[in-house]
């Protein structure tokens, strides 16, 4: 291998070679990472529901999950639906099932149609002899619905009958797992042997998703690591609960870079603990930020901008840093309707001249703005050209003009594209 080569995540071969397609979006195989979120909304509560899901989805939540726990967030699911339909929203949603999901879909036939998955939980399924019977109702009720099911095992929830065996099993073994592998393993076990069951029961395996959550980084790698290598279906990527704020964002990012970078994962979520008031789209944002700064996909233009330094004691560049990134996810969801390949544009926004005008350069638009005691100008570069030099109070505005229409001359219009495509018509 060429040592200068870069590694690339995106040429890595994934590990699943199935896909499963929920709701019209296709995971797995050759398809393109997918970002899910979740609603932490009362299901039972209608309007509040399909808003949340709404904003996930507006956010770039390509799949978004909700609780289904009783009678009212059953019989609310159609409505929901229905609601979001009203709003234009075509976003596939998931149902989340524990302990009671067998009757719930059995009772609420509605229910299981308007769901485009089902996500069940096999530690809390049932017990004893309950939960293979249970879980077998759930099977065949997404059989009778072509519905995909995602068999996600926790370490919160593990089953306790699979955990059991694994121990004894362990316990007769010359040289014993420590505890921590023997968990790991019964993670494993249970999510195979599930996925096996509920294809005995009649579910084809391209409608099953796996996945095996835990709360540790490293424990987490373990885990997705030995699930790849031991079966091919897609898989959903997350730690259980990453956190609040920045651990969150970093304990997500740390495991999900590592196995994404190696091929595996197939739809992601970053499981974030809202600040209070906090917008549940962060989650999605973060989700996006992970897959585009590693170049597997690309969601909205990305804001390059130094951290700053001695000669930069001024805040004006921090300032139109943060107005810029702001303008463009105000300004993405018209320009994804109107302009193919928008995502893909780059910006630079530079703080002095020491790295400035050959960062500005790389991007597709950049500005190098003056740092301390550097002469009161910015120069502005397109593709590399320097094309004009702001001074004054109006840089940011004029900035910000600048990017509006580079955006309208650098990038096809989706309409205008399709009819150039179109063979012209005889005369």
């Amino acid at each position: 291998m060429n040592p200068l080569e870069p590694l690339c995540a995106a040429a890595r071969p994934r590990h699943a070679t199935r896909s499963v397609t929920v709701g019209g979006v296709r995971i797995g195989a050759d398809a393109p990472i997918v970002v899910q979120s979740m609603t932490n909304t009362d299901t039972a509560d209608v309007i509040r529901t399909a808003i949340q899901i709404a904003e996930l989805a507006r956010a770039g939540s390509e799949l978004v999950r909700i609780t289904v726990n009783n009678e009212d967030a059953a019989r609310a699911v159609p409505e929901i639906r229905e609601q979001l339909a009203r709003m234009n929203v075509e976003v596939p949603i998931i149902g989340d099932f524990h302990y009671n999901g067998h009757r719930l879909l059995s009772e609420h036939p509605a229910c299981a149609e308007a769901l485009a998955k089902f996500r069940i939980n096999p530690g809390n399924v049932g017990a004893g002899a309950r939960r293979d019977t249970q879980f077998a109702d759930i099977v065949e009720i997404a059989c009778r619905y072509d519905k995909p099911v995602r068999i996600g095992v926790n370490w919160g929830s593990l089953d306790q009958s699979v955990l059991a065996r694994i121990m004894d099993e362990n316990a007769g073994r010359a040289e014993p797992y420590d505890a921590g592998t023997v968990m790991r393993e019964a993670l494993v076990t249970s999510a195979l042997e599930s996925a096996r069951k509920a294809e005995e029961i009649g579910l084809p395996g391209d409608r099953i998703i796996l996945s095996a959550k835990v709360s540790s980084v490293q424990d987490l790698i373990a885990v997705y690591r030995d699930l790849a290598r031991r079966c091919d279906y897609p898989l959903h990527l997350g730690l259980t609960e990453a956190g609040m704020g920045s651990k969150g964002i970093v304990a997500s990012t740390a495991a999900l870079a590592v196995l994404l970078q190696e091929g595996i994962g197939d739809t992601i979520r970053v499981s974030l603990t809202p600040e209070p008031n906090g917008s549940r789209s962060q989650e999605v944002v973060v989700a996006q930020e992970i897959l585009q700064t590693m170049g597997l996909r690309a969601f909205t233009p990305m804001v390059t901008a130094c951290p700053g330094c001695g000669r930069t004691t001024s805040t004006f560049f921090q300032e139109l840093a943060a107005d810029v990134q702001g303008f463009v996810r105000t300004n993405m969801p018209r320009w994804r309707e109107t302009y193919d390949g928008v995502e893909n544009l780059t910006l630079a926004v530079m703080g002095c001249v020491v790295n400035g005008p050959g960062e500005s350069k790389h991007a597709n638009i950049g500005i190098s703005l003056p740092g301390t005691g550097e002469t009161p100008a910015a120069p502005v570069f397109e593709d590399g050209v320097k094309t004009v030099t702001l001074r004054g109070e109006g840089i940011a505005t004029e900035f910000k003009s600048i990017i509006e229409r580079y955006v309208a001359r650098s990038y096809p219009e989706k309409g205008r594209a399709a009819d150039a495509q179109e063979p012209a018509q005889a005369s």
